[in-house]
């Protein structure tokens, strides 16, 4: 009875200092000091939720409607499993290439290679854990690749685009993080990019246009009706993509503060702004405004205040905005000019806003930074140092990663396989029957 006595006492403190543990976590101190902020900590991982929610459901419904219904699921897959691939990389070497410590500037070391030191603790600088800023950051790789899939729907084999998103993100996406967000050139030169604008946007609207290239063009594509099978299924993704990215632009303040507010407005005007500078030119040019412009206007404007979301206010952002469904809508319509088959126009719509909400950011930033509408025209430059550089690596690179693969294993499906339609010669599915 006495040891059994005993038994229950050990089992009552080891809970009583569990509970206590539990309730007073977040204000304890990491071994450097730092303070966990259970707000902070509670916005970043929502934050994270939300990304997640742009790719999956967001983005799969949003590139799975404007695809032919012979494709739908292929063009699916393609975001699920970048959510899968990338999240195995990132977690084993991904991450440290991004934002290990700095190694000339260009990749951080492998001090962090398989997750290791990435714990509870803060991470430097903010009042978040270790683990809460790697899990977010992996969702905007995640994203960046997902999005690339839209230039080369309905042609590419699964397998084929399973590696590239491997390599990609190791070779592209992560040392581009680091050039800006973990301490490699381009973040010491000056250059802003809030949420981004050059290493999320531009990275995956150029490396669209590199793989539009290297793939051809659709079987039938300038012959053949390939309209959108579902406009639905696009309007709403359209809409999953805008309440997601509250997290993409406010979660990078890694902070429930005012930061995090301006860039939350910021999203919303500039998303506004952006449907209807597209709406307005569309009518414009054809005399009906679209649903399928509307949405395209919504992702337009959302791209292009990503960089800029934390250091503009509400005006500048609906300028922003604005311009962004103006300048992307003209780029789809000028596609036809130069022949190649982006097919979701990827390159329009990311590559081109991308670069102008970059550039925006150097002409209006004036929370935090100034740009040059705000008295420091040297913003503007620097930030077309940074859009140029982004786009002359994710290029080249993007392009060298499928060339070889495509000598390796071949990247695109044969001429009956295309025909037949992916979700059977790829999956042995079909959306509908």
């Amino acid at each position: 009875m006495e040891n059994r006595n005993m038994i229950f006492r050990y089992i009552s403190i080891f809970f009583s200092v569990l509970l206590l543990y539990v309730f007073a976590g977040t204000a304890l101190a990491d071994e450097g000091g730092a303070v966990i902020s259970a707000g902070d900590t509670g916005w970043l991982l929502t934050s994270s939720a939300l990304v997640l929610a742009m790719i999956i459901p967001g983005l799969a419904l949003f590139y799975g409607g404007m695809v032919r219904d012979k494709n739908v699921l292929s063009t699916m897959m393609y975001s699920f499993i970048s959510v899968c691939v990338v999240s195995v990389v990132w977690v084993l070497w991904g991450y440290t290439i991004a934002f290990g410590t700095d190694v000339g500037g260009i990749v951080g070391s492998f001090e962090f290679l398989w997750s290791n030191g990435v714990g509870p603790e803060a991470f430097p600088g903010t009042a978040v854990p270790h683990l809460a800023f790697m899990v977010f950051q992996l969702m905007f790789a995640a994203i960046t690749v997902a999005l690339i899939s839209g230039a080369i729907a309905e042609r590419m084999k699964f397998m084929g685009y399973v590696l590239f998103a491997t390599l990609w993100v190791t070779l592209i996406y992560a040392p581009l993080a680091h050039w800006v967000w973990g301490g490699g050139w381009l973040g010491e030169l000056g250059a802003l990019d809030f949420a981004g604008g050059t290493v999320v946007h531009i990275s995956s609207g150029v490396a669209a246009l590199a793989a539009a290239l290297v793939l051809g063009k659709r079987h039938g594509h300038g012959s053949e009706k390939m309209a959108p099978h579902n406009l639905p299924f696009t309007v709403v993704g359209a809409a999953l993509l805008w309440v997601g990215w509250f997290g993409f632009n406010a979660g990078s303040a890694l902070a429930a503060d005012g930061i995090a507010a301006g860039a939350f407005v910021a999203t919303q005007v500039a998303t506004s702004a952006g449907v209807l500078g597209w709406l307005v030119v569309e009518w414009m040019k054809s005399g009906k405004p679209t649903a399928l412009g509307g949405a395209s206007g919504a992702i337009a404007g959302l791209v292009a205040i990503t960089p800029a979301a934390g250091f503009v206010g509400p005006i500048s952002s609906i300028l922003i905005g604005f311009g962004a469904g103006v300048f992307c809508y003209l780029a789809v319509v000028w596609k036809a000019k130069f022949g190649y088959d982006d097919a979701l126009d990827v390159l329009a719509i990311h590559g081109i806003g991308g670069t102008w909400g970059a550039i925006a950011t150097g002409l209006f930033a004036s929370v935090g930074a100034t740009g040059l509408f705000f008295g420091n025209p040297g913003q503007v430059f620097i930030q077309a140092v940074g859009v140029g550089a982004t786009w002359v690596f994710s290029f080249v690179g993007t392009f060298i990663i499928l060339k070889v693969l495509d000598m390796v294993i071949g990247l695109r499906v044969g001429k009956d396989e295309e025909i037949v339609g992916l979700d059977l010669s790829e999956h042995s599915e079909r959306a509908y029957t």
